[in-house]
């Protein structure tokens, strides 16, 4: 069997080499002084402050299938809306310190009273909901007279690829403040929910009940995700967790500060997602199915079966992915789509145009 030293220098071989080859990586953990044991302790001690525990007092409805039958409300005298109480807990990550501003997940805080904040030094401030997006389970909160506050910067979670290292930082199950490290397992995954803007990056880094609305930080110490889902058949963690990617948080974020919600677009527009056999090798992009007469696309020239590989440069995986890119881009502005038409390539812009309605759809996602 190998000996601890031999695993340690193994170890800290492996990220050298990882760091070497993916500059564009975090950087290695340091090593403590005076010793040979790789740590991530630097990255840790400069990003936890910017992470708060939250306590949520409210009243949500009783989602119980027996109170929306009108027969069991009448044989029973029960009201049509059925409330209880909740106390509950959850994380959150302070991305303006300045302002005050914490983003957490919408359903750490529906129906929420009263928010108390309790920052990593023990500090308990009171904070209100500035809004809430259930669609993609984003709420915004500001802390009352913030001061001597840290943020975390916003990453490019965009520029996240497979098996780059990510920590998990957040209040599992009441505890306090807990950080749990590994890797992203997979990007672009959807279908946790029936409504909703899904773009979740999948780790494995530990989430657990409680975790929902921290922060998920590469090892440069920038916020890519806000943790929010898992799925658990046993209700605790199995390797597979989920964010919300920065990039559609801060989207959001900036909707719900200016205008208070999000006011999604559109461009006229159905999508599918290409099919392997459609063309070979091309087994991802999003294919326009049907466009709308007189719409933004066909003003600009789009065409069913156009496949869109890329929107304001940034590559297209999946329809999913263009449906969040269009429905979290405000009213007004202009998307330059790169499409693939027969063998050719060309380029579209397309203004994005106020709603037919406001999506208000709510979220159920795993917990």
């Amino acid at each position: 069997m190998l000996g601890r030293r031999t695993i340690t220098i193994l170890a800290w071989l492996l990220f050298v080499v990882l760091s070497a080859s993916h500059p564009a990586l975090a950087q290695a953990p340091d090593l403590k002084t005076g010793g040979s044991v790789p740590t991530l302790a630097p990255v840790v001690r400069q990003v936890t402050p910017a992470v708060v525990n939250i306590s949520v007092h409210g009243r949500v409805r009783e989602d119980n299938p027996l109170y929306r039958d009108p027969f069991f409300r009448e044989f029973f005298d029960i009201p049509k809306q059925v409330e209880k109480e909740v106390n509950s807990t959850g994380s959150g990550v302070i991305v303006d310190a300045k302002r005050g501003y914490v983003l957490t997940n919408n359903h750490v805080v529906e129906g929420a009273s009263a928010v108390q904040i309790t920052t990593k030094d023990g500090r308990q401030l009171s904070a209100k909901v500035i809004g809430r997006d259930p669609p993609t389970d984003v709420a915004v909160l500001q802390i009352q007279n913030p001061g001597g506050l840290q943020g975390l910067p916003f990453g490019d979670s965009d520029a996240l690829e497979v098996g780059d290292f990510v920590l998990a930082i957040g209040n599992p199950f009441g505890l306090g403040q807990t950080v749990t490290s590994g890797l992203v397992s997979a990007l672009g995954r959807t279908g946790l929910s029936k409504e909703g803007y899904e773009d979740f990056i999948q780790t494995d880094a530990a989430i657990n009940p409680g975790n929902s609305g921290g922060a998920l930080v590469n090892l440069r110490g920038e916020l890519v995700g806000i943790n929010s889902a898992i799925i658990s058949p046993g209700g605790g963690n199995v390797g597979i967790g989920f964010a919300i990617p920065a990039n559609m948080a801060r989207l959001v974020m900036e909707q719900i500060v200016d205008k208070g919600r999000v006011e999604r677009g559109r461009i006229g527009v159905s999508l599918r997602d290409l099919q392997p056999s459609t063309k070979p090798g091309r087994n991802e992009w999003a294919v326009i199915a049907e466009v709308a007469p007189e719409s933004p696309a066909e003003k600009a020239g789009l065409q069913k079966d156009d496949i869109v590989i890329m929107a304001d440069d940034r590559p297209i995986r999946t329809a999913s992915q263009l449906r969040n890119k269009i429905g979290l881009a405000r009213v007004g502005q202009d998307v330059r789509l790169t499409i693939v038409r027969g063998d050719h390539t060309s380029s579209a812009v397309v203004k994005v145009a106020p709603p037919v309605q406001a999506s208000s759809t709510p979220t159920r996602l795993l917990r």
